[in-house]
């Protein structure tokens, strides 16, 4: 059944306050109430899971500025589209841990930016750790959105990560359903494994506004469904019984016209409902840069638009999660 308030997912922790995946990041949304916190993973040369929004990590970590890194710098092809910069999974873990974290949106959010370099980027375990302290000593269970990155491409290179999960979940405590566990990915293929091999969790399909998956592009070309088509209800059947869920780009929610001006709610998160599946929506956030059109104020990108409203349509179509960069304004505004 669906909840009667929407889970609310400290977004990379805290990123509206301080740089996304940091450690900081993290202690403030637990701090701020959050019900769960929402790691993404990527895999290191070495096999470490290694929490970053992406494999390329020049927006996110201070690496473009370490001479004894500049000959890495390189370009790639993942999921279909050339990146230049530098990949943890050129690096050993060892190597990037002497990165520091850095705002991947310094414009946007100088604010954050003045906390860059001061703190290294952390491992999969880690968080698991962290967030199982803050329940012990905030006396509820805490939650973990475990988002999976990349998969078919870590694949690819030899880099399989559906052990790598396996195991570090085992070591951390968190595989047999003891701590509230969510795993989401935007390619289902990697959702399968991970059930097959018994990590007891809810398996939450990501879905993006556009495009199609890169697993199922992999395997069937300009054939694979698309997204969008797999949010419509012969998509939505097959779904049933392979996942529990499904985690939607707002916009399909909303549903923007070409304007920026909201023509939703769609029926997305009611068809979803009615075969069972749960709905989570991303990202909430309160800045106009992230707004449809009609909730900003002003022109300036950065400026808080009015938000509520935007958040407003979202609850009362009935969600179960929102993911929320602002752990506090979420906690004040789902919860109320």
């Amino acid at each position: 059944m669906p909840r009667r308030s929407p889970l609310v997912i400290g977004h990379r922790g805290a990123p509206g306050y301080r740089p996304e995946h940091s450690r900081s990041s993290y202690d403030l949304a637990l701090e701020m109430g959050v019900d769960a916190v929402e790691p993404d993973i990527v895999v290191s040369k070495d096999g470490v899971l290694v929490v970053r929004h992406e494999n390329e990590i020049s927006t996110t970590t201070d690496v473009a500025d370490r001479p004894e890194f500049a000959h890495r710098r390189t370009t790639k092809t993942v999921d279909g589209a050339a990146l230049t910069g530098w990949f943890t999974e050129d690096f050993t873990w060892d190597e990037l841990a002497t990165l520091r974290c850095r705002e991947r949106l310094p414009n946007l959010r100088p604010s954050c930016a003045s906390f860059d370099d001061q703190q290294p980027i952390l491992r999969l375990t880690d968080v698991l750790d962290l967030v199982r302290q803050a329940s012990l000593e905030q006396g509820r269970e805490i939650g973990v959105v475990l988002e999976i990155k990349h998969a078919t491409y870590f694949s690819g290179i030899g880099l399989d990560m559906v052990p790598l999960i396996v195991a570090d979940l085992r070591r951390a405590g968190w595989a047999d359903g003891e701590l509230p566990l969510v795993l989401e990915a935007f390619e289902s293929t990697v959702l399968t494994r991970l059930r097959a091999r018994g990590v007891r969790g809810s398996y939450v399909y990501l879905i993006e506004a556009a495009g199609r998956p890169f697993d199922m592009v992999a395997a069937f070309g300009k054939a694979a469904l698309t997204y969008r088509a797999t949010i419509e209800p012969p998509g939505l059947d097959s779904l049933v019984g392979v996942v529990d869920g499904i985690s939607v780009d707002k916009r399909l929610i909303l549903a923007p016209d070409k304007r920026g001006r909201m023509t939703g709610p769609t029926s997305v998160v009611e068809d979803a409902h009615a075969r069972g599946l749960r709905v989570f929506t991303w990202t909430c956030r309160p800045e106009n840069a992230f707004l449809v059109g009609e909730y900003r104020i002003g022109r300036a990108p950065d400026a808080v638009g009015e938000y509520e409203a935007e958040w407003d349509v979202l609850r009362s179509t009935g969600l179960d999660g929102v993911f929320v960069d602002h752990a506090d304004l979420g906690v004040a505004f789902f919860r109320a």
